[in-house]
């Protein structure tokens, strides 16, 4: 999805999906432990009216320390917990392929979540495996108005087969250590930080455009 996003004012947020600008709304209520529901937001036109919003909520003291770098820390620090990987090993670079082998990725990286005490959303299946669960889905309900029977058969097994696939799906969603603190800081921010009655108020912004950009796939970021 191409989109000039060069003024947090003249991104209007009219022209988002309303059922994707909902996911993003519950994923920053999550991220800094907001509620929108005594704000109408559908009022708001601007994406930097909506930033506005965010930041009047969070009611915590500013500090001024990167979320990012304490993400990380604690991410290192699970690591070190559940496999006692060498220290010059971990470091934001490293990628995570080297840190987590597939033949054991989904046990450690359930351990790593137990470990840090929320789930880090890492693992997808292969975009293949996604394509024809997705044609058979397609297939399936196109089916419906010649065989039903046959067309209930092949939704139910598409069904089963995206339900399975999510659960099982050994693919990395970033590369490196940096990568996923970067997104660690962005879908957990509050979690994240070493005092959770502070926020880096400055950060944000930043934190809330970088959920848009990501959980509705822009091609530009949103800048200041």
């Amino acid at each position: 999805m191409k989109v000039n996003l060069n003024n947090n004012q003249a991104f209007n947020l009219n022209s988002v999906d309303p059922d994707d600008l909902g996911d993003v709304l519950v994923k920053i209520e999550r991220s800094f432990n907001i509620s929108f529901e005594d704000t109408s937001v559908r009022d708001v036109k601007t994406f930097g009216k909506l930033c506005d919003i965010v930041v009047e909520k969070i009611k915590h003291v500013n500090n001024e320390s990167c979320t990012t770098q304490q993400a990380f820390y604690k991410i290192r620090n699970a690591i070190n917990c559940t496999i006692t990987a060498p220290r010059e090993l971990v470091k934001p670079q490293t990628r995570l392929e080297d840190i987590f082998p597939r033949d054991n990725r989904i046990v450690v990286i359930n351990e790593i979540e137990r470990e840090m005490g929320f789930q880090l959303n890492l693992l997808q299946p292969k975009q293949g495996v996604i394509a024809a669960f997705a044609f058979i889905l397609a297939a399936s309900l196109a089916g419906f108005f010649f065989q039903p029977v046959i067309a209930a058969f092949g939704l139910a097994i598409a069904l089963s087969g995206f339900a399975l696939a999510g659960r099982f799906g050994k693919e990395l969603k970033v590369k490196t250590l940096g990568d996923l603190a970067e997104k660690v800081a962005r879908e957990h921010y509050l979690k994240c930080r070493r005092d959770a009655a502070t926020v880096n108020r400055a950060e944000v912004a930043q934190k809330v455009k970088d959920l848009f950009t990501n959980e509705l796939h822009l091609t530009t970021g949103i800048n200041s």
